[in-house]
């Protein structure tokens, strides 16, 4: 079933990918100008991958550390 799950997410990408590129296209977006976009939402991916990363790191070390309270 987690196949299925797969190939069906695929799909839906792919299919998302083609309708957003042919509505580019549609519009009058040059080629060069399609791969400027895609280029920009990979960094942007990128950009968020690496933040949610660096937050995940942070929460973790947090969750290691013993807790400091002021001494009364």
């Amino acid at each position: 079933m987690e196949a299925l799950t797969l190939s069906t997410d695929q799909k839906g990408t792919r299919i998302l990918a083609r309708t957003f590129f042919n509505q580019l296209r549609a519009s009058g977006y040059t080629p060069q100008q399609v791969i400027g976009i895609a280029t920009e939402l990979l960094e942007l991916v990128t950009t968020d991958i690496k933040e949610g990363e660096k937050a995940t790191a942070v929460q973790a070390a947090q969750e290691q550390a013993p807790e400091r309270r002021p001494h009364a």
